[in-house]
Order: C-alpha cells, then sequence, then structure tokens
C-alpha cells in the first residue's frame, strides 16, 4: 500500500515552471531519495507533497485520503507526515527536550508528563539524551539537526521526508546525521529524501530518482542506476558528482 502517492503534480510561478507534471507513489517502508542539480525541482516536490506550497494542478494522497481535494482536513493530514529542513528551524529560547514536546502537547493534546517521557526516549534515539536540556545555541550543527529529527518523530508520522538535511552542516557532523536516518530505514521508517550525499543513496536507499527541469528524468536500484544510468542527462549529472 502506498504512503504517498502524487499525481500529475505541477508547480508554476508565473510563468516559470518548476514542476511539470510529476507522478510519484511511494510504499510504506520503501526509502526513496531523490537527487538532481540546483533548480530542478526536488525541495519543491517536498513542499508540494505536505502542501506547504499549494501545487498548480494535480493530486496528492497520503494513504488513501487526498489532501489536495477541496474539503481536506489538511492540518490533520499534514501530521501523518514529518518534514525536517536543511536549517533546523528549533526555538531558541527552548531546551533540546522542549522543541521535541512543544507540538505533541499543543497539537495533539498529550500531557506534558506523557510528552517528556516520549520526548526523552525520542532524544535516546537520537542519541542526545545528555542533551536535553541543552538550549540550541550550545548545540553543534549535526546535533541541531538530530534534535529537529527528533521533533518531527514526536508527532509520530507515516512517513519523513527529508529536505538536503545535511548540506549546511559541517563535513564532520553529517555522518552523524546519516546514522540517525539509516537506523530509521532500518527500522521501516517510510522515507522521501532529498539529497546530494550519492553514498547514502547508494547504501541505504531502496529507489533512487533524478530529477532536472521539474520532471523525474530517471529512477530505479540505486546501485544499477548509479553505475549504469540509462539518461545521458543522469550520465552527465552523476559524472559531476562521484
Amino acid at each position: 500500500m502506498s504512503t504517498i502517492r502524487a499525481e500529475k503534480l505541477v508547480k508554476r510561478y508565473g510563468d516559470h515552471t518548476v514542476l511539470d507534471g510529476i507522478d510519484l507513489e511511494v510504499e510504506s517502508g520503501e526509502v526513496v531519495c531523490v537527487i538532481g542539480p540546483s533548480g530542478s525541482g526536488k525541495s519543491t516536490l517536498l513542499r508540494c507533497l505536505n502542501l506547504l506550497e499549494l501545487p498548480t494542478s494535480g493530486r496528492v494522497f497520503i494513504g488513501e485520503d487526498e489532501i489536495t481535494a477541496p474539503r481536506a482536513p489538511v492540518n490533520a493530514l499534514r501530521q501523518r507526515l514529518g518534514m525536517v529542513f536543511q536549517s533546523f528551524n528549533l526555538f531558541p529560547h527552548k531546551t533540546a527536550l522542549d522543541n521535541v514536546t512543544i507540538a505533541p502537547v499543543h497539537v495533539r493534546g498529550m500531557s506534558r508528563a506523557e510528552a517528556r517521557e516520549r520526548g526523552m526516549e525520542l532524544l535516546r534515539r537520537v542519541g542526545l539524551e545528555d542533551k536535553a536540556g541543552e538550549h540550541p545555541a550550545r548545540l553543534s550543527g549535526g546535533q541541531q539537526q538530530r534534535v529537529a529529527i527528533a521533533r518531527a518523530l514526536a508527532m509520530e508520522p507515516q512517513a519523513m521526508l527529508f529536505d538536503e538535511v545535511t548540506s549546511a552542516l559541517d563535513p564532520e557532523t553529517v555522518s552523524e546525521v546519516l546514522d540517525v536516518m539509516r537506523r530509521l530505514a532500518e527500522q521501516g521508517m517510510t522515507m522521501i529524501v532529498v539529497t546530494h550525499e550519492i553514498g547514502f543513496a547508494r547504501e541505504v536507499c531502496d529507489r533512487l530518482v533524478f530529477m532536472d527541469g521539474g520532471s523525474i528524468v530517471e529512477q530505479g536500484r540505486p546501485a544499477e542506476m548509479i553505475a549504469r544510468p540509462c539518461e545521458e542527462r543522469t550520465q552527465r549529472f552523476l559524472s559531476k558528482v562521484l
């Protein structure tokens, strides 16, 4: 059963077409990595999937429910998708634990005690139990990004969307974030990952999608596609990043 499905997804800004009729289906438990040059529409695709950007046309389904339907309960459906951005977007005046617990308490109505217990469990999952009382300014970029992952997981999403989450990090902290994502994949989390980390894509994802010009140019099994891409545009891109 698919967790996320996009049909004929189009996004335009004036005369500029960012997404040009995207069809994409992600099955439950599948990890899909999306690669491509800057400006190819990768991040816009993620933002359209949870309606942070309103598509110009097309349909998006989360499970069997269409989030793009006219009277869809968008906020409720959006909660099924956790999203982690390139920028951490943590509340600077709140501790790591507070950042993780604020949405379950205020959005889902969870008790503070239950939220704190769950929050500590999630901080343990991302290796930051000992940083629960620290404010973001006292954390490294990699640690802040791991808090952001824990915060997204706190809403118990059906799938996770990762938008180039390592691109703003120092090289030495990239691996700690990728390790958390690798463990999530091993635990069966459905994931769509926009990334420039080709090694991670080869190792972890079930399907690799190459985008250019707002379209999906090619997709397939990562090892095969990286070693022997079928499309000339994919070949040119991979030759520059490998």
